[in-house]
């Protein structure tokens, strides 16, 4: 039966709990409040939060981000300049329903070279929601690039 099926590592409730733990810690040190939303490979919410005072559009945000990393198995920002009018994936953007983002903060999760999840930030600029990422990543010990 081993050809009838595949098997595929996810994150863990525990890691998702853990950068979690890591944004918040960033983001407060920082002074602002994020949304965080940490995605299995089928791009299913595993672990979210969306800090005090964050925007209310904060958290539907980091979700999205969190699927487009894993969906792609690349950050999130790196679709921006090749998603804009005359790039070659122009448009992808409104594509999944508008679910795709292509603004920093979704970051995809590597565990020993493997994707096994997405982590996606947001409630700030840009600049900030990836530092926030790439801290909880870095706080894990997880690759951040």
């Amino acid at each position: 039966m081993t050809d009838l099926t595949v098997s595929r590592e996810d994150v863990s409730l525990d890691l998702a709990d853990r950068l979690l733990d890591g944004v918040r810690a960033e983001a407060e040190s920082r002074g602002v409040a994020m949304g965080a939303a940490v995605v299995d490979l089928g791009g299913q919410v595993v672990a979210a939060m969306r800090m005090d005072g964050a925007q209310l559009v904060a958290l539907p945000l980091a979700i999205d981000k969190a699927y487009t990393a894993v969906g792609c198995g690349l950050p999130s920002h790196l679709w921006a300049e090749r998603s804009q009018p005359g790039g070659p994936d122009w448009g992808l953007n409104t594509t999944l329903g508008g679910r795709f983002v292509v603004f920093a903060g979704g970051m995809p999760i590597t565990v020993e070279g493997r994707l096994v999840g997405g982590l996606g930030v947001s409630g700030a600029a840009a600049d900030i929601d990836q530092a926030c990422a790439d801290a909880a990543l870095a706080a894990a010990g997880l690759s951040t690039g």
